[in-house]
């Protein structure tokens, strides 16, 4: 099939490259003319894994670029509309830039036409983008609009794609429907795995793609509510982490026990410095504004974001308890982006951090294997990047680990002892065991566990009869 990618983002990037490799032919529709000319000239704009591949495999064939949206509406029998919906002052999704797109899809119909949100948004939006087009004197039997909901992680986009837990189209219409299955069909079939170049099953695949097909309304909300749950999971693992340090219980175990419940599973049960990026901060909040514009205080959700906020605040005293006082503190620190797996540094709880502490005083020398540069663009000087985390850590008076890369948690402990001007590390992802830290000659703080010392002696415990 012809399909239009409205928006050359994250999900829209991602997506038209996969609908190349399912075999549909592409047109990924961006204003920026910078951005069109560096994804003409090769140049993959973002940090994720596959993407490089599957941009090289379609460029100039299945998978086209241009900045003439109504001429890709035209050529096209399905558009995917995947602009931002960045937060307003009051947490609301701001969708000036989905309104704006949709007037001009209206001026290039030229037959029977699916338009798709593919963009977060909230629930009746799909009605406000047919209003909108009919307003402009579209047909209303030539197109119709359903929702498509994206639930991709960034580090994972293109196999979360590729292999979904389930595949969600909201549709009003069986004729829009029917479209939409047809799209989708080489993941539902299952004949896309058999492909010789397909890309590699990942761990806990369903195969074949299960599709799940609802109202529109219903599949706007099945977005927001997905991402709500999956931050209150991760806001719950925190609150039980600092009950973990209260009573000296050990976070891991406890997660062990409850995740092993198969009605709840050990899924983003990782207690941490909280959740951050381009989607749980901005979709808990629009989430929580639908739910006051309909009547209801959804105060569940007011609790999950002062959670994170806490963690983050728990996390800079726990700095402050290892060293005392900040200022004139050279601390090296491991991970910048919001996570492992990608260069995305928005809404980050590491730049959170780096900046808080750089406002205490403290000197930071930085290492993140690919968000390095992302984070040059929007942080002052006072950093030091560099290119290794044996670097960051060289005569460091504590190194924090802020993003839970795979490559910090295999690192050479004797040497990164070594570079060290104090053995101590703070680690916000719990990505070593305390009693190997301390056999190691390190002094280890986690997060839901106890301080480990080079002596053996955990914080707090008794020793001669006195406290530690």
């Amino acid at each position: 099939m012809r399909i239009a990618v409205v928006g050359s983002g994250y999900v829209g990037l991602v997506a038209g490259a996969c609908f190349a490799d399912l075999g549909h032919d592409v047109i990924l529709v961006d204003n920026d003319q910078k951005k069109l000319a560096a994804l003409r000239n090769g140049e993959v704009p973002i940090h994720e894994k596959f993407l490089p591949e599957l941009l090289g495999r379609h460029r100039g064939q299945r998978l086209n670029f241009s900045d003439d949206l109504q001429e890709a509406v035209r050529v096209s029998s399905v558009i995917f509309v995947a602009v931002g919906t960045p937060p307003t002052q009051s947490g609301e999704a701001d969708l000036s830039y989905v309104e704006s797109v949709a007037l001009e899809i209206s001026g290039g119909i030229n037959g029977y036409k699916v338009i798709v949100e593919k963009s977060t948004v909230p629930v009746y939006t799909s009605e406000w983008v047919r209003k909108i087009i009919l307003r402009n004197g579209a047909d209303p039997e030539m197109f119709d609009v359903a929702s498509n909901p994206e639930f991709l992680r960034e580090g994972t986009a293109v196999t979360d794609f590729l292999f979904p837990d389930r595949i969600v189209i909201g549709c009003d219409s069986e004729r829009s429907a029917e479209v939409l299955r047809k799209i989708y069909q080489p993941l539902t079939d299952g004949t896309y795995y058999e492909k010789p170049d397909a890309i590699p099953q990942p761990d806990r695949a369903s195969i074949p793609a299960p599709i799940i097909v609802t109202s529109t309304k219903s599949a706007e909300l099945i977005k927001h509510a997905s991402n709500a749950f999956l931050a209150m999971k991760i806001s719950f693992i925190n609150a039980v982490a600092c009950l973990c340090e209260s009573v000296e219980a050990n976070v891991n175990q406890v997660v062990h026990g409850i995740g092993t419940d198969s009605r709840i599973g050990p899924r983003f049960l990782n207690p941490g410095i909280g959740y951050g990026g381009s989607c749980f901060p901005k979709d808990v909040m629009a989430f929580r504004a639908v739910a006051r514009e309909c009547g209801y205080e959804f105060r569940l959700l007011d609790e999950v974001m002062r959670i994170n906020e806490e963690q983050r605040q728990r996390f800079l005293r726990k700095v402050r308890s290892a060293l005392w006082t900040l200022r004139g503190k050279n601390l090296g620190v491991l991970g910048l982006a919001f996570k492992g797996g990608t260069d995305d540094i928005r809404e980050s709880p590491a730049i959170f951090l780096v900046q808080a502490l750089l406002q205490e005083g403290s000197k930071v020398t930085a290492y993140d294997p690919a968000a390095t540069e992302r984070t040059q663009e929007v942080m002052n000087s006072s950093i030091t990047f560099v290119n290794s985390a044996y670097e960051a850590a060289h005569n460091a008076d504590a190194l924090l680990i802020l993003t839970e890369w795979e490559e910090f948690s295999n690192l050479d402990l004797k040497r990164l002892r070594q570079e060290l001007r104090y053995p101590i590390v703070i680690d916000g992802r719990n990505l070593y065991d305390p009693d190997v830290m301390a056999g190691q000659g390190f002094t280890y703080y986690s997060v839901g566990r106890a301080t480990s010392h080079p002596d053996g002696v955990p914080a707090g415990a008794l020793k001669n009869g006195k406290k530690a």
